[in-house]
Parts: C-alpha cells; sequence; structure tokens
C-alpha cells in the first residue's frame, strides 16, 4: 500500500488516508483538544442529485459513501480512536442525519466519552415531500471524554448581561440546544457534497476550544472544519480518504489567513457572587429590597436587574429566591 499523501500548511497537517488508519500513524493519544466532524451518512450521498433534484456540475467529485450495512461497525471503529486522541476533558462534536443515528449513538455508547448535550441544527430549505413532513434539521452529538475539565466558553459570543431588543438574554438564546443556521450556497463556485456551514463552525469552536489549541476533523471534505479553525488561529489536523477531494480543497487552504476569522469578543460580565449560598441576612435584604422597589411602582425587570446589581447575584438567581418567598 502506498504511503499517504501529506501537507503541511504552517502548523497545520492534512492526510490523504483513512482515518482510522491515518490517526493511528499520526496522532497520539490524548493530544486533541477538540474534534469536529461530519461523517458520510450511509445514504447513497455519492448519488443525492437523484433525490434533490440538484444541480451537480460545481460540485467535486470524489465523494467517498459508507455502505449502509457497514455503519455500525464503520462507526465503531473511527469514533474508537476519536475517544484515544481526544485529550482528558477533550470535546467531539458529531454531526448526523437520522438514517443511522442509532448506529453513532450505539458507538458512542460504547465509549468512556460523556453526553453533554444532543443539539438540533434546523436549516434552511429541506427535501420538498408531499405526503410527509419535511425534513429540514440535522443531529448534532455533543460529547467529552472524562478525567479533565471540559473548556465551555460561556461569554465567547455574548455576555451574560446583553439582551436583545425584546428583553431577552442573548446568552441564553445563543446556548439553546437547536440551532437555526442556514447552510451555505455556492451558485457557480466549486464546493463538496455537503459543506458545513462557517456560522456553525464558529459557534463551537467559540465556545469549545481557544486560540492555539488543537483541533481535528476525521472527515475533512470541503474543509470548512479547517479553514474556521486556521481562521480563529487555532491549530489543525484533518484526513481525508478520497485522493481527488483532499487535491482539490488543500491547495484552497493554503488561502486561509490566520485569525482573519476571529471576531472581537464581548466584554465579559461578572457576578461575583453565582453560584455562591445565600446567607440569613443577604435573603433578608433581598426581600426587603423587594418590597420597597414594587412599592415605588417598578416592573418587575426593573426590581430584578437593580436586585442583581445591588446583591451582585445573577438575574435567574434573584428570580428563583422572589419564586420561592412568594414574591413573584
Amino acid at each position: 500500500m502506498a504511503a499517504p499523501t501529506i501537507e503541511r500548511i504552517g502548523e497545520h497537517l492534512f492526510v490523504n488516508a483513512d482515518c482510522v488508519r491515518g490517526a493511528a500513524a499520526h496522532l497520539a493519544d490524548g493530544s486533541v483538544d477538540l474534534m469536529v466532524t461530519d461523517p458520510p451518512y450511509g445514504i447513497e450521498g455519492d448519488r443525492l442529485d437523484r433525490h434533490y433534484n440538484r444541480d451537480e456540475r460545481f460540485v467535486d467529485d470524489g465523494y467517498v459513501e459508507v455502505d449502509a450495512r457497514k455503519y455500525a461497525s464503520f462507526s465503531r471503529a473511527w469514533i474508537a480512536q476519536a475517544e484515544r486522541v481526544l485529550k482528558p476533558g477533550g470535546q467531539l462534536y458529531v454531526v448526523s442525519g437520522y438514517t443511522n443515528l442509532y448506529d453513532v449513538l450505539g458507538a458512542l455508547r460504547k465509549t468512556s466519552l460523556r453526553e453533554i448535550n444532543h443539539i438540533i441544527w434546523k436549516y434552511n430549505f429541506g427535501v420538498y415531500t408531499s405526503s410527509k413532513f419535511v425534513s429540514s434539521h440535522y443531529h448534532i452529538l455533543y460529547y467529552a471524554k472524562p478525567g479533565g475539565r471540559r473548556r465551555f466558553n460561556l461569554q465567547s459570543r455574548f455576555a451574560l448581561d446583553q439582551t436583545a431588543a425584546d428583553g431577552r438574554s442573548l446568552n441564553y438564546r445563543d446556548r439553546e440546544d437547536v440551532w437555526s443556521i442556514n447552510r451555505e450556497y455556492k451558485p457557480g463556485q466549486r464546493k463538496n457534497k455537503n459543506e458545513l456551514p462557517r456560522a456553525l463552525l464558529k459557534k463551537i469552536l467559540a465556545y469549545s476550544s481557544n486560540e492555539g489549541e488543537l483541533v481535528c476533523d476525521f472527515f475533512l471534505g470541503g474543509g470548512s472544519t479547517a479553514a474556521v479553525a486556521i481562521g480563529m488561529n487555532r491549530r489543525f489536523v484533518g484526513f481525508e480518504v478520497s485522493e481527488r477531494t483532499f487535491r482539490s480543497r488543500v491547495p484552497e487552504l493554503r488561502k486561509i489567513v490566520p485569525g482573519s476569522l476571529l471576531d472581537v469578543p464581548p466584554e465579559a460580565h461578572v457576578v461575583r457572587n453565582r453560584g455562591k449560598s445565600w446567607s440569613a441576612e443577604e435573603l433578608e435584604q433581598l426581600q426587603g429590597r423587594f418590597r420597597e422597589l414594587h412599592a415605588s411602582g417598578a416592573t418587575r425587570g426593573a426590581i430584578v436587574a437593580t436586585l442583581s446589581a445591588e446583591l451582585e447575584r445573577g438575574a435567574w438567581a434573584i428570580r428563583k429566591r422572589l419564586r420561592s418567598a412568594g414574591s413573584f
């Protein structure tokens, strides 16, 4: 068997090989901080144009599908490698359709990895149907390896005190487990069969990694994960089994300017007493100030904001205590 093609772009590594063999050869145990990957779905993805009525003229040839009959063993093999290469506390995001979701979940549950969230990604333009509901979502399975502290940058995109025009918390809304993010369409441009949108990848990397950390994608495909990782100043390693796809996409990644996709982070909202137990004196102060503010005619929102600032606690903690006391 010929040696796999290896390309290096600065500190980033790209390997044209099956991810199981490639990872075994090129990644040490516990070396990866974050893995984000979108494996083949086992649904004849190499012939999707027959079902979706899509114009495939600008889609790169070379997509390698997995036989549905072998999907369970395929999933167990690559997920076992993912478990090995992740650091303790390292994280894994797997994008999956529903057809072989049980196989992916079954493989994950045979490892030590623990589930953090099962995210639903709602996208635009599902497959048109006339006799059933339209399918317009994918699953994102978010897992972590035990034994170390898991990174979660709580205020990487929105500060805890940032609110929308309707008064709702932008941070809370951004962290709900249903994501509405449109897929990217590139009419007249070269593209891979199935590419993840950069908005989705930027969100994952912002919450679950820091600059300089190692991001990995076992199924490189169109290189979206690599492009976002490099653009956000992360180190990257990726594997792609298709020689044709590898040769067409890696040169494009050389054009990505490191750091070019970084956003200015919000100023973190620090709540000094967040998570601390309430003393009897604080609870008495809370009730006394609530009565004063309520008597002054202040709205509930204004009361919570004032009490949150004075007691240096989160709005949710203030509301919870007031409800338990029967004030709300």
